[in-house]
Formats: structure tokens, C-alpha cells, sequence
């Protein structure tokens, strides 16, 4: 068997694109027989809405590009087209197994301290904080000033005037 894939096994094969999940092998079997000498139908179930169709001859693959691109199979409107011969990598067809995108660096004009508020520095390099390092410990209400923790009493309204 030959290692890579020759042209005329990409010549002989069709991409069929936008089927629905419940999409029939034999319904696609049937209506690309129309155009020549099947070798294999290949349906995707996960994920679905796609298969291949292989044809014996090139120029049946051809006929069924232009015939059935467009047209409505299985209940929708399918793209047919030839088959590139590329795979996609694996982290395309699988979905989340790629890394999630990398964090934003801190940028010391636009980003605040979450503790004190202020520019120009990270949280665990605030000046407010017990020890110069790191965030508060306990609530964190302990950044803020006597005036700016609001009042609570039993029935939860903040009684303050403003």
C-alpha cells in the first residue's frame, strides 16, 4: 500500500459537506450512483455532517461535483466538491483539546490594583497590603479605609448618608 495518497485516489473522491447528523449512507449511495461505479461511501457520525464518496473513475467524481453541488440531499442543501487529500490536525476535529488562549500581559497604564484600586502596579506589589507582598489576608474589606467600608446592619440596608 502506498505510504502517501496518489492522485487518483483524490481524483476519484468527493467531499460531501452540510449534511444533517441523521444523514443515510445508502440515501447518499443512491443518488451519487447516479453519476458512476461506486468504491466507498464514508459517512461521519462524530462529529457529524460531512462524508466521502470514492468513484472508480475521475470523471465520475467530476460529473457528480457539477451535478449534485447545491442540491438538496438528506433533507438539506449539501456542498460537493473533490476531496483536497489534506487532513486537518488533530486539535481542529477534536475541539477542546487545544490550550486556552494565553493570558494578556499586565499593562501597568491601562490595568488596576484589585486591592487599592490605583495604577501602576500588580495586587501582590501593593503598598496597601499587610506585607508589601501579596494580597490582603481575611476580608477584603481590610484595603479600604474605616470610611469607605460600608455598614451592614441586621437587615442587610446600608444606613450611611451620601
Amino acid at each position: 500500500m502506498a505510504r502517501y495518497k496518489t492522485t487518483e485516489t483524490t481524483e476519484c473522491k468527493v467531499y460531501v459537506g452540510d449534511l444533517p447528523r441523521d444523514a443515510d449512507e445508502k440515501e447518499l449511495q443512491k443518488s451519487f450512483s447516479h453519476y458512476g461505479a461506486l468504491k466507498s461511501v464514508w459517512v461521519a457520525r462524530n462529529p457529524p455532517g460531512f462524508a466521502f464518496i470514492q468513484f472508480e473513475d475521475p470523471r465520475d467524481a467530476q460529473d457528480a461535483v457539477r451535478g449534485l453541488d447545491g442540491s438538496t440531499l438528506c433533507g438539506a442543501r449539501v456542498r460537493v466538491e473533490h476531496a483536497t487529500g489534506k487532513t486537518k490536525p488533530k486539535s481542529f476535529n477534536r475541539g477542546m483539546e487545544t490550550s486556552p488562549p494565553p493570558r494578556r500581559p499586565y499593562n501597568s497604564v491601562v490595568d488596576r490594583c484589585y486591592i487599592c484600586g490605583d495604577f501602576g502596579h500588580a495586587s501582590y506589589d501593593c503598598p496597601r497590603s499587610s506585607s508589601g507582598r501579596g494580597p490582603v489576608r481575611g476580608s477584603h474589606y481590610a484595603a479600604m479605609s474605616s470610611r469607605e467600608v460600608p455598614r451592614r446592619y441586621d437587615n442587610g440596608v446600608d444606613r450611611r448618608r451620601r
